[in-house]
């Protein structure tokens, strides 16, 4: 196995599992191309049916924007013991 797949990040998996979801796939099969490629590194089953079923609900959304990025930052600097959770809810962002 090399190297980039275990370096595969939320954001990164989150995109691909939406790419192959919009190709018509189900969850079990999103997840049978995650194991086949990434091998012990694939989104756990469970995770690929929440974000199955958060794209039925047309949530496309991503965090990740440069905007969110400095929201949470600021926050973390106000209160560095602040939990995600609590930084979601103020963000309306998900965990």
């Amino acid at each position: 196995m090399s190297g980039d797949a275990r370096n595969f990040n939320n954001m990164v998996t989150r995109t691909v599992i939406k790419v192959i979801f919009l190709q018509g796939k189900a969850p079990k099969e999103i997840h049978a191309i995650l194991r086949e490629t990434l091998g012990e590194h694939a989104s756990s089953y469970a995770t690929v049916k929440n974000w199955v079923a958060q794209f039925k609900r047309g949530d496309f959304s991503t965090v990740t924007t440069p905007e969110i990025i400095d929201q949470i930052h600021e926050i973390i600097l106000e209160d560095r013991r602040i939990s995600a959770k609590s930084i979601a809810e103020q963000l309306g962002i998900s965990t």
